[in-house]
């Protein structure tokens, strides 16, 4: 596959976007409101970390400000190096994945307090415009791009797929979606996995170039979960100040950022046990990179 055919500006702009802006885990100062107990907010690095500081520090300040909280936003440089933040106990909340949900609540207790009642996740294939790639067996022996290991919709059911239909691909796991976008666009990987809402938040640039290949089935979207270890009370705070922000205008502004557009509570068993008999478990890869 030719490289010739992205332009010098374009090759600029993808390389420009795709830089992480920071190496290791970072804290924000107390969004919300300072002189209790600080509560660390874990958000899975599914874009650079620059754009998740951008679109969660203002909802995070309103959140903690509406409950009577201080929050801190910890970003992590990598999904695996989130997943650990979870195992080890690092975070209190966490915005993560449906299959980290089941992973965090099988790890730490976490439970999830709220979804998007919008729109639900959908992985999916991506190649670019012009490949002749037409259908999944003709990905047998490619190289395809991940974001990480255990990203659910975008790594793990794709996979899983893949492996059961007996396509064999050499994974290339590229820490963000956006670099995984990139590296299809620039010819290092034939494929992709992402999701829906990630996708749609690229600039048209990139979308542009690329061609979604094969989508899952629709799944609840990522919930936004507390630590078993905080306190009833705060759970509830803190969930009614997100509904509370999504009765605003310009709350639904800021959530719509953070793929919470139509904030709802969320369950545990009715939404996320069920993710555990897809039998994706042999696809895990426990503290990989």
């Amino acid at each position: 596959m030719s490289r010739r055919l992205v332009r010098p500006g374009l090759l600029a702009l993808l390389f420009c976007l795709a830089r992480p802006s920071v190496a290791a885990a970072e804290s924000s100062p107390c969004l919300g409101t300072p002189g209790g107990r600080t509560w660390r907010v874990g958000i899975v690095p599914q874009l650079p970390p620059r754009e998740i500081v951008s679109s969660w520090t203002p909802v995070l300040r309103q959140v903690g400000q509406r409950a009577g909280q201080c929050l801190v936003l910890v970003v992590a440089p990598s999904i695996p190096a989130f997943e650990q933040q979870l195992r080890s106990g690092q975070l209190d909340f966490a915005f993560m994945n449906p299959y980290h949900q089941v992973m965090a609540q099988r790890w730490r207790g976490f439970i999830p307090l709220l979804r998007d009642g919008q729109s639900q996740l959908e992985g999916i294939l991506v190649v670019r415009k012009d490949s002749p790639v037409r259908r999944l067996a003709d990905l047998n022996g490619a190289t395809v791009a991940f974001p990480a290991p255990n990203a659910f919709a975008a790594s793990l059911l794709p996979r899983a797929l893949l492996s059961r239909a007996g396509i064999r691909i050499t994974p290339s796991y590229v820490r963000t979606h956006s670099n995984v976008y990139r590296a299809v666009i620039l010819g290092s990987s034939l494929a992709g996995g992402g999701v829906n809402n990630t996708l749609q938040r690229e600039r048209p640039e990139v979308r542009q170039r690329l061609r979604v290949l094969w989508r899952t089935p629709p799944f609840p979207a990522h919930p936004f979960s507390a630590a078993a270890t905080v306190p009833v009370k705060v759970r509830l705070r803190v969930q009614e100040a997100f509904l509370d922000l999504g009765r605003t205008a310009q709350g639904r502004q800021l959530l719509a950022r953070v793929q919470l557009p139509m904030v709802v509570k969320a369950d545990h068993g009715r939404d996320y046990a069920p993710l555990a008999a897809l039998g994706l478990e042999r696809y895990v890869v426990e503290g990989g990179d």
